[in-house]
């Protein structure tokens, strides 16, 4: 059976928890649309989510991967149409590492370009009543960090890995209400976006040709 595999990380920031690992571990083992999904929770570290990411694909061996990732402050479900080859956090990482203006890949691309079908996906997920958007920015902190690494080890000739790209999800309740003002969205709306993702993903061949672009 074909494997996707399936990431989320461990909490930084001063949170208590990240949505993006609580949502992802309740996929274990869940078999999709002809899948078995693998999950992996990866450091919020820069380089050692790289790391940890191509260790897992060298183990698990998957057709397609999907990262997700925490975005505080965004409404909806955000997949991302870009990745940018530099670090630069406004805050440290779990180990305390706060690159500036740093190539993730030396003398790799300025950028890479998600190989999910980001639009075909985004349209499914309105027509399920669940908000999303196409994102053009990951960020500069390990979310895009993971991305691009991602991405990188996609473009290589010997990866058999044929779609790769990364999510961004809202904080959960639980923790927007540490947050006054910021939205949030359930586990049980993101697990279901999440499947649906996936789904989608495994049998869409040609992304939809519609407008998702941003004038700002």
């Amino acid at each position: 059976m074909r494997k996707v595999l399936v990431t989320g990380f461990e909490p930084f920031g001063g949170e208590r928890l990240n949505p993006s690992w609580e949502v992802v571990k309740q996929l274990e083992d869940l078999e999709l649309s002809g899948a078995r999904i693998v999950i992996r929770q990866l450091p919020c570290v820069f380089g050692k989510a790289i790391d940890a990411l191509n260790a897992a694909i060298d183990e698990v061996d998957p057709m397609m991967v999907i990262a997700v990732g925490q975005a505080g402050g965004r409404a909806d479900f955000s997949v991302e149409r870009v990745a940018i080859n530099v670090d630069d956090a406004r805050i440290p990482d779990n180990d305390g590492n706060q690159p500036v203006d740093r190539p993730i890949i030396s003398e790799g691309p300025a950028a890479y370009f998600s190989l999910l079908p980001i639009k075909a996906i985004v349209n499914g997920l309105r027509e399920a009543g669940i908000p999303a958007s196409v994102s053009q920015t990951a960020g500069t902190y390990v979310c895009n960090h993971i991305m691009y690494g991602l991405l990188h080890r996609l473009a290589q000739p010997s990866c058999k890995v044929v779609k790769g790209g990364f999510i961004h999800i809202p904080y959960l309740p639980e923790q927007a209400a540490a947050h006054p003002g910021q939205p949030s969205m359930s586990v049980k709306t993101v697990l279901e976006a999440l499947e649906l993702t996936i789904a989608i993903a495994l049998h869409t061949e040609q992304d939809l040709r519609v407008a998702e672009g941003a004038t700002h």
